[in-house]
């Protein structure tokens, strides 16, 4: 019982839509640097705490993530785009119990790369809102080669490593008719939400009244740094599919 209430607090989207959107004193940044801790701080208490599930709390957690799916589907703005990520998710971290605390890492480090790309648009073009900075693929490719990787893994395409830990806890946990909407229903949101925000970020023609700029090397090891975990995450992840497999 506690272990849910702590769960759906720190990973579910329900404080944060009530309370700090609303708030004028909390910028978007500053909520996703809130949540994603508070989400690194609720998969380390999955280690310590009952890791047992109550259906009602599921349910609560569902229905936050469908609206936060809805907000994805509104907003522009990479920083919001990254909590919003977390909310859909929170349900996993309470159906999965224990097993899901891999799933929950990759997703952080996978949303670790949205915010440094969220960070470089705000120093470079005066805002996290990728709206008018399109034509990225043929200006900037090695942003879009990040975005891409970043919301592919979101968006569960394998071999990255959300979608390995997302299919090894899917196989390996008990189903029930709440568990199949809950599940599916979040791995579409996931998939259709990462890949609307990918053809609106990357592609069409560049905007001329930008001046387009590449990563400087300080940028580019920070996102090596986040590509080389996934990779090793994926290692990981491919080795627990094995052992259930085999």
């Amino acid at each position: 019982m506690i272990s849910n209430i702590l769960l759906l607090l720190l990973g579910g989207g329900i404080p944060y839509f009530f309370l700090l959107e609303r708030s004028n004193k909390f910028s978007s940044k500053s909520i996703f640097i809130l949540s994603w801790t508070l989400l690194l701080t609720a998969v380390v208490l999955t280690f310590f705490i009952d890791k047992s599930h109550t259906t009602p709390f599921v349910i609560v957690s569902f229905l936050s993530a469908l609206y936060a799916i809805y907000k994805a589907t509104q907003t522009t703005n990479f920083y919001k785009l990254g909590y919003y990520f977390i909310f859909m998710n929170a349900p996993f971290f309470i159906l999965f119990e224990g097993q899901g605390a891999f799933y929950s890492l990759s997703l952080l480090v996978s949303l670790l790369g949205i915010y440094a790309i969220a960070s470089f648009y705000d120093k470079h073009y005066g805002s996290a809102n990728y709206l008018y900075v399109r034509g990225i693929t043929l200006a900037t490719p090695l942003v879009g080669i990040h975005i891409t990787v970043y919301l592919i893994s979101i968006g569960l395409y394998p071999p990255l490593p959300n979608s390995l830990f997302f299919l090894t806890y899917t196989f390996n946990s008990e189903a029930n008719i709440l568990w199949f909407v809950v599940v599916i229903t979040l791995y579409f949101g996931n998939f259709l939400v990462s890949m609307k925000v990918l053809e609106k970020s990357i592609f069409g023609k560049k905007n001329p009244d930008i001046h387009y700029v590449d990563l400087n090397f300080k940028e580019k090891f920070a996102h090596f740094t986040i590509v080389i975990l996934l990779i090793l995450l994926s290692i990981y992840g491919t080795r627990e599919i094995l052992l259930w497999v085999l």
